[in-house]
């Protein structure tokens, strides 16, 4: 079994993104938890040990609603302690009250909620732990910085696509080798990915060029958005009379442009046949 090397690396730039990020989120939480303490703190509860399970069950420790367990506040630390109470409710006669009659009362147990920020500490922001199975003296620390910046410019801003559930169909696994394995061919298949679309926003920029976007013509197209433009492209095959015919369906002039950029031949896309139609017809 290979052994892993862990650099770890702190950036100030990354600290103050972090810090940044993490201010945005707790003041966003901030309105969250004022309205659950608002609600928690209304709840009456007739017996200490029913306002004790709810305690337990807003603290995690119960089974929460439905069987799903409650959700943790992420930036706030939220306690609750069970208080004696007494509220008024109505009378049991009707009729108007003596003066001297006390009003009737209630004993129960309410909630009190006390919520605090956490906080962030500034040595806790801005670090990144970099593994490989390389040695110190194969590859130094610095090189293993050096080879994570490269790679995060190409590899890692793709995985926001693998997160689709229908990027990659679900594979069971079990062995680590295999594992490991579709995870190399994973990789590998967004490095070329990310080598076709930086070919081809080079040369859109080289000869002042676009491509169909998302949202009309652009010069940085991304490489999901050049494979969609091929969606539409068929080879339509069929027999008349003994004869084969062949025709491309659906090949516009963007994707030859396509293929300019990444060095294919346009044969690939050209019908070995006599009886071929227009390459750039729309219709079969």
């Amino acid at each position: 079994m290979e052994h892993l090397r862990f650099v770890v690396v702190h950036s100030s730039q990354l600290a103050e993104q972090q810090t940044q990020t993490y201010a945005r989120a707790q003041a966003k939480e901030v309105g969250a938890v004022a309205e659950h303490v608002q609600r928690v703190q209304a709840r009456w509860f007739a017996c200490e040990a029913d306002a004790t399970a709810a305690s337990a069950e807003y603290e995690g420790r119960g089974l929460g609603r439905r069987g799903r367990r409650p959700q943790a506040w992420r930036y706030h630390a939220v306690h609750y302690r069970t208080m004696a109470d007494t509220r008024r409710v109505r009378r049991a006669h009707r009729g108007r009250p003596a003066k001297t009659e006390p009003p009737p009362l209630e004993a129960g147990y309410r909630l009190v909620v006390e919520a605090e920020r956490l906080p962030n500490p500034e040595e806790d922001n801005g670090w990144t732990g970099l593994a490989t199975t390389l040695s110190a003296e194969a590859c130094p620390d610095a090189e293993v910085l050096q080879a994570y910046h490269e790679q995060h410019t190409s590899v890692e801003p793709s995985f926001r696509w693998i997160k689709n559930p229908a990027a990659i169909s679900p594979v069971w696994l079990e062995k680590p080798e295999r594992i490991a394995a579709l995870a190399m061919l994973t990789v590998v298949g967004l490095l070329v990915s990310s080598i076709i679309q930086r070919q081809v926003r080079l040369s859109l920029q080289t000869h002042a060029q676009q491509l169909p976007g998302n949202k009309g013509m652009t010069a940085t197209p991304t490489a999901a958005v050049m494979l969609a433009l091929f969606a539409p492209v068929a080879l339509i095959q069929f027999e008349v009379a003994d004869q084969q015919i062949a025709q491309i369906y659906g090949v516009q002039p963007h994707h030859l442009l396509i293929c300019d950029a990444l060095g294919l031949d346009h044969a690939w896309y050209e019908v070995p046949s006599v009886y071929k139609i227009d390459r750039f017809s729309q219709g079969p």
